[in-house]
């Protein structure tokens, strides 16, 4: 696939061909629910993909956060400027040397006086995530059903609670509301399997697309030494229905 250059390309441009991609992804993936893609890795380092994931993660909120490298958007732009970022970037995930830092972790307090743990990556993690979103979300959107609304596009818990009032008002006398107790903790999602394949590119596409969620944790103890744990995934791992 002939992607062009980085710098010639601009964010209209980019995001004209994103979404022509992503048509693309969703209409095979509706017409063959059985299909299986392959070469997917190579549109997370197409240029317009990282192009328009930097311009999400630039524009927002949480882009004056640091990861634990300590760059923040705003630093990244007035130092080495975007456009030599990218290319950076987008040359170690072609040559597979891409690996993803640690996540900087905080410990936010809950109503219930627990913790809820939250994970802060770094800039350029970030923006790798973010293109995987745009090559994966297309093919997996083709996959749920209606009454799903969690973490999808144009969608949130509003449109679902719209819908529970609406069947309530329709003689439906049960809701039903269920929760997986510390489902995202380290311990429920890192097999021995997986931290051993996370020093190895060679396990195959849906793994190569795996891996930047499969980070070490850096955390604070009482003594402000880092401690690392192996890993705390965003995605126990990437559904292999879909990926070849």
């Amino acid at each position: 696939m002939n992607t062009g250059d980085l710098e010639y390309l601009g964010l209209y441009s980019a995001e004209l061909r994103v979404l022509e991609i992503q048509a693309k992804l969703h209409r095979w993936a509706r017409g063959d629910p059985h299909r299986r893609f392959s070469d997917l890795f190579n549109l997370v380092a197409d240029p317009a993909f990282l192009l328009v994931a930097w311009d999400r993660v630039r524009g927002n909120k949480g882009a004056r956060t640091p990861g634990v490298d300590g760059a923040t958007a705003s630093s990244i732009e007035y130092g080495r400027g975007a456009g030599y970022f990218l290319d950076e970037l987008r040359s170690a995930l072609k040559d597979r040397s891409f690996r993803p830092l640690p996540v900087r972790e905080r410990l936010i307090p809950k109503a219930n006086g627990k913790l809820r743990r939250l994970g802060i990556a770094t800039i350029r993690d970030r923006v790798v995530q973010a293109s995987l979103k745009l090559v994966l979300e297309p093919i997996f959107e083709a996959d749920f059903h209606p009454c799903s609304y969690g973490f999808r596009p144009g969608r949130r818990a509003h449109d679902a609670i719209a819908e529970t009032v609406m069947f309530v008002n329709n003689k439906y006398e049960w809701v039903v509301e269920g929760d997986i107790t510390a489902c995202l903790d380290a311990s429920s999602h890192c097999s021995s399997a997986d931290c051993h394949d996370q020093n190895s590119w060679s396990w195959g596409l849906g793994s190569s697309i795996r891996r930047p969620f499969m980070r070490p944790v850096r955390v604070r103890t009482a003594r402000s030494s880092p401690r690392f744990t192996r890993c705390n995934m965003v995605w126990r791992e990437t559904p292999r229905a879909r990926v070849a």
